[in-house]
Formats: C-alpha cells, sequence, structure tokens
C-alpha cells in the first residue's frame, strides 16, 4: 500500500500542483494522501536519512535524528504535524547534530538516546525495554552498543494496527550493518540476532543511511547463487534511476537477502571459511570492509 501510493504521488505531481487552482481541493487531496503513511522520510546530507512518525490522532510528532532541523520542521509544518519528540539512535555528528537546533526551535521538546551515549540535548537516556508514546504511538527501546557505545534502535508501534516500524540508525542497514567501532563482534551479534532478527518478518525496517545498492552488490559476491539478493539488487539500482529511496525494507527481506543476518546459512559460513556464527560475523564485516575499498574477495 506505501510503496503504490509513493508511487501514485510520484506520478500525479503535475495533476497535484494544477489542483492549487482549486485551492481547498489541493488541500484536501494532500492531507488524505499523506494520513495514509504514519512514517515520513525526509533525505538529508549527502545520504542519511531522517525520519517523521505520525500519530494522526493527536496530530504530533517524533522525529528522527534530525541532522537538518529546519529542514525536517518544515516537511512536519507541511503535514500540520507539532513535533513533540526527538528520538537520536546514536552520538555521530551526522546523527545528532542537529538536536540543539530542533530543541532550540522547540523548547519543550522531548529528545531520547542511549543511555552512556553523549547525545547532545538529551533529556531522557534510555535503555534496553524502555518504554514511552506519542499519543496512541508507542515506542520501544532495542540497546543495540557496539557502531557507538549506547546506540538505540526504536521499536514504534503504530495505533489501531498490527504493524511495527523498526528504526535502526547505522546498526542494521538495507543488506549491510554498521562498522564495530566501539564494540565487538559479539555485541553486533547479539544485536542482530538475537534483537533484531526475531522480530515480525512484516516489521518494517527504516534505516540511517542509504548505502542499499553497494551493500546488495557485496551480498551478491556473499551469495552469488541466491535469487532474493538477485532482485532486491534489480531493486536497488531502479531506485537509483529513479532517485527514490529504497526504505523501508522488512525484516524478511533483511533475513533473505543480508549476509549479517543470515550468518548461520551454509553458504555465508562457506564464503568465510567459519562455523563459529560470531566469528562468520567478523569475517563478513571483515570482507565488506575490504570490498568497500575495493579489493577482490
Amino acid at each position: 500500500m506505501l510503496r503504490s501510493l509513493q508511487a501514485v504521488i510520484r506520478q500525479s505531481l503535475l495533476p497535484i500542483k494544477s489542483l492549487h487552482t482549486f485551492g481547498f481541493l489541493s488541500q484536501r487531496f494532500l492531507a488524505m494522501a499523506a494520513r495514509e503513511n504514519e512514517v515520513f522520510v525526509v533525505p538529508v546530507l549527502e545520504d542519511n536519512f531522517s525520519y517523521i512518525i505520525a500519530d494522526w490522532g493527536t496530530r504530533t510528532a517524533a522525529v528522527v535524528d534530525p541532522v537538518e532541523p529546519e529542514k525536517v520542521k518544515a516537511r512536519a509544518d507541511e503535514l500540520s504535524l507539532k513535533i513533540t519528540t526527538l528520538l537520536t539512535t546514536h552520538s555521530h555528528w551526522d546523527h545528532s547534530n542537529g538536536n540543539s537546533k530542533m530543541k532550540s526551535l522547540i523548547p519543550d521538546l522531548s529528545v531520547y538516546g542511549g543511555r552512556g551515549d553523549n547525545i547532545p540535548a538529551v533529556t531522557h537516556e534510555v535503555g534496553q525495554g524502555d518504554a514511552f508514546t506519542l499519543g496512541g504511538t508507542r515506542i520501544e527501546v532495542l540497546y543495540t552498543p557496539c557502531h557507538t557505545p549506547g546506540h538505540v534502535c526504536y521499536l514504534v508501534t503504530h495505533p489501531d494496527r498490527s504493524d511495527q516500524s523498526l528504526f535502526t540508525g547505522d546498526t542494521l542497514f538495507v543488506a549491510g550493518c554498521g562498522n564495530f567501532n566501539d564494540g565487538t563482534p559479539q555485541q553486533m551479534y547479539d544485536a542482530l540476532i538475537n534483537k533484531i532478527a526475531t522480530l515480525p518478518p512484516q516489521t518494517k525496517v527504516y534505516v540511517g543511511h542509504e548505502y542499499t545498492l553497494k551493500n546488495l552488490q557485496f551480498a551478491q559476491r556473499v551469495e552469488p547463487a541466491n535469487p532474493a539478493v538477485q532482485a532486491k539488487l534489480a531493486f536497488a539500482e531502479e531506485c537509483k534511476n529513479t532517485n527514490t529511496p529504497t526504505v523501508p525494507s522488512t525484516i524478511a527481506d533483511e533475513l533473505a537477502t543480508n549476509p549479517f543476518l543470515r550468518i548461520h546459512e551454509p553458504t555465508v559460513r562457506t564464503f568465510t571459511g567459519k562455523d563459529d556464527p560470531v566469528q562468520v560475523l567478523a569475517d563478513v564485516r571483515h570482507k565488506k570492509n575490504l570490498f568497500g575499498r575495493g579489493a577482490l574477495i
């Protein structure tokens, strides 16, 4: 439904512009289209994603990693949503550098961030299992340290719906995962396999960066005969050609295509030459680093 609605809106840009001559009809059309979504993607910087999470019952919003705060707030204003909550996945500047500015724009803003991650302007430090609400929307914290010492993901359950959305920052990417900057392979294993991979397969996944095409090129190197990887790679290439974000993914898609979630698969173990799953994960990460530098693997 989300993909089809986005396609309709993209294909209808000229008619929508012409609707401005009909005044309230254009506003009503756009408002109805927007309310089909609870999550709005806001591309920022070179390849980052910020997000707006809408609670339509209260017309309030949470924003995720709004590193360009004016841009994110302007989009929320277009949607007639009041930003009350800021969710920071981790402390790296390209995710948290907009916090102080957003707090100055919205003084009563609640700013959430992982415990011990030194999040700018934080008002609520959170850890595993902590939960809070945005109107009728429930937000639960998954504590996923490794990329940074206090990295967190946010699992959002939308009101009156069975589906959920996971905001993963730099822990999980589409077909990839973050560097183990401040942690260990065991910590990333716990985050990816013991926490994220156990979520319902239909859970939507919203990541921190548009790294999808390169990640899938590597995934194809790991599992050249995997038809799911081949199909997702074709999808990513189409998205690049049309300048369309590849998010959201789903947990089901990631389990089928992401080598960092497929470390128990014989094909991935064969690729690494290892059997222990934590060692397999570490070796896939090492080989991905080499692949990113253009090395033959």
